[in-house]
């Protein structure tokens, strides 16, 4: 299958390609030419994680040089199951994505990433992957990289702007991994990231690729956990499953919005966001307007320009029919701390700042009595509490246990270099 540019300039690629690459050569965004379509039949011989990203994937791959791969990749990527479970009161549930090396949702999709680049062959210059982070992809591609030959990292994060443990993980690895903390935003080191994507003459002296959702190689895999709990859920109900994504860079629930549209199980989509609202403005009828991003205490979705908007504007460009198909609410500080308590005292549940977005919409929408609000709900969980223990722990009153692989990369050394704000800058570091 051939991946165009969201631009329309840059010539087709194959997916290697376009995963090697990671920003099409006009600037644009990768995207499959056609989207296959299943019937939830389709998966009946496929129960675990691996198994349907396998099946889900494989029209993607169809004649590249990583078919024949394609299953080794999966089996790396998705050997841990998320679980599906019970939440709340209402009957709802919550899709835990955080189980992974990093404890977030990105394991998934930098794993894939990274098994599909060891994969292809190489030239004699080492890759490097540069990736933009507000906290925690930078992890999950540090994690996923750290150590493979003939690959470099230089992680890019908004200095002061993620929290203590985020900044930890993301300069513990040392090695191939680099961390540089950037006097600036998120949306300063996302553009600085695609200032070199997009510069022919220096990729041509320093081969560049991308691990951020700009990739297709993290945003499509990241459609496999939605396929497989709305298969679940459908096998034991006979109903589709509706989500709440907390979302920032769009790229997760871009993967969902994918997912639904290949015809999997999936009910409504809405998206939570911070009070960075740009979506949400956007989904109640004002013009999509890109602005600074606010710092918020679910900092990981502190994005104000977010890159995979373009690529649902280029699935539909038509913004009517395109609010009919998403919707968006934001949730600001005070709410999210009201959350992260109430999910506590009443029904013992310990949540993150962005899983507790989504709870909170989803309460909100129920409250209100929205139409299309009843049915079966689940809210996602994109990273482990203990990641933010400033936030969740004098809230709740106790301390969040940490998870043994987090743990262990709480006890490694760290460092991450001051970067100004300036492509100039960064070239001369990576030129090295």
């Amino acid at each position: 299958m051939r991946m165009l540019s969201t631009r329309g300039v840059a010539p087709p690629a194959s997916i290697s390609d376009a995963i090697a690459a990671g920003l099409a050569p006009d600037g644009g965004l990768y995207m499959p030419e056609s989207l296959p379509t299943f019937a939830p039949t389709d998966f009946d011989d496929d129960a675990t994680l691996a198994q349907v990203a396998k099946h889900l994937l494989q029209p993607f791959f169809a004649g590249d040089a990583l078919e024949r791969e394609l299953d080794a990749i999966c089996d790396t990527a998705f050997a841990i199951e998320p679980p599906l479970r019970a939440f709340g009161e209402s009957g709802d549930f919550i899709l835990e994505l955080f189980h992974g090396a990093t404890a977030a949702f990105k394991d998934y999709g930098a794993g894939f990433l990274a098994a599909a680049l060891a994969a292809l062959p190489r030239g004699n210059k080492p890759l490097t992957i540069i990736v933009a982070t507000s906290g925690d992809t930078g992890a999950a591609v540090g994690a996923a990289f750290h150590r493979k030959p003939g690959v470099r990292v230089a992680i890019l994060y908004p200095d002061g702007r993620v929290s203590p443990r985020q900044a930890h993980q993301l300069g513990c690895f040392g090695d191939n991994v680099r961390a540089f903390r950037v006097a600036g935003s998120f949306d300063d080191c996302q553009r600085l990231v695609k200032t070199l994507l997009s510069d022919a003459a220096f990729k041509q002296e320093v081969p560049l690729g991308s691990a951020n959702s700009i990739s297709l190689g993290r945003l499509l895999p990241q459609m496999a956990y939605y396929a497989h709990a709305s298969l679940a859920h459908s096998r034991a109900t006979g109903r589709s499953l509706n989500f709440v994504v907390p979302t920032g860079n769009l790229g997760n629930a871009m993967a969902c919005f994918l997912a639904r549209r290949m015809s999997l199980p999936i009910g409504r989509i809405v998206l939570a966001n911070n009070a960075n609202d740009v979506l949400a403005k956007f989904f109640a009828g004002d013009d999509y307007a890109p602005q600074s991003s606010l710092s918020t205490l679910a900092n990981a979705m502190d994005v104000g320009a977010p890159n995979n908007f373009e690529r649902l504007q280029w699935l539909e460009p038509d913004a009517t029919a395109l609010r009919t198909q998403l919707s968006a609410e934001s949730v600001d500080d005070d709410e999210i701390r009201d959350t992260i308590v109430d999910a506590f005292q009443r029904h013992g549940e310990t949540i993150c700042p962005h899983t507790a977005c989504a709870v909170r919409v989803l309460q909100r929408l129920r409250a209100e009595g929205v139409e299309g609000v009843e049915g079966d709900w689940a809210v996602v969980s994109t990273a482990h509490p203990a990641k933010f223990p400033e936030v969740v722990e004098p809230l709740i009153g106790r301390e969040v246990p940490l998870p043994p692989a987090l743990a262990a990369m709480l006890e490694r050394p760290s460092h991450a270099q001051a970067l100004a704000d300036d492509a100039g800058a960064l070239r001369a570091i990576l030129h090295d």
